[in-house]
C-alpha cells in the first residue's frame, strides 16, 4: 500500500503528539508496558521524551503539504534514521531482557514508520536528491 507523504506526514504528527501527552502525563504506563520499573530519573527522562515528541509532532503537522524539496528529504532521511535506530535499540534491549515483550508493538511501529517514509521519498523522487 502507498501512503501519500500528506498522509504519513499527518499521521506521524498525531502519534508524535499523542506519544507527548502520555510520556508527559503518565510515563509509568508507557514504562509498564515495557516492563520497566519507574522512577523518578526515568519519569525525567520521559518528560524530556514528551517535548521532542511535541516537537516532531509540530515539524510533520506544519511540513504535510510541502513539495518535495531538500528541506523535506532531509525531514524524511532524518526521522528514517531515529525510526530504525530506535527499532534495533528496543530490539537489542529486549534481546538482552531490559524491557519486556510490550517493547514489540513499539519496535513494529518504529520499522513500519521508516518503511513508510522510505517509500513516500521513492514514489516523490526524493531518494537521489542531494541535500546540503
Amino acid at each position: 500500500m502507498q501512503l501519500s507523504f500528506r498522509t504519513l506526514s499527518t499521521f506521524t504528527a498525531a502519534l508524535c503528539f499523542l506519544l507527548a501527552l502520555v510520556w508527559g502525563l503518565m510515563p509509568q504506563a508507557l514504562l509498564a508496558i515495557w516492563s520497566i520499573e519507574y522512577s523518578s530519573a526515568a519519569g525525567f527522562v520521559a518528560r524530556r521524551s514528551a517535548v521532542l515528541f511535541a516537537a516532531l509532532g509540530v515539524m510533520f503537522y506544519l511540513v504535510r503539504q510541502a513539495p518535495p524539496s531538500a528541506a523535506r528529504s532531509a525531514l524524511c532521511s532524518g526521522f528514517i534514521v531515529g525510526c530504525f535506530g530506535l527499532a534495533a535499540l528496543g530490539f537489542g534491549e529486549w534481546l538482552y531482557g531490559h524491557a519486556g515483550p510490550g517493547i514489540l508493538l513499539a519496535i513494529v511501529v518504529e520499522f513500519a514508520l521508516g518503511l513508510g517514509f522510505i517509500q513516500t521519498r521513492r514514489v516523490s523522487g526524493e531518494m537521489g536528491e542531494a541535500v546540503g
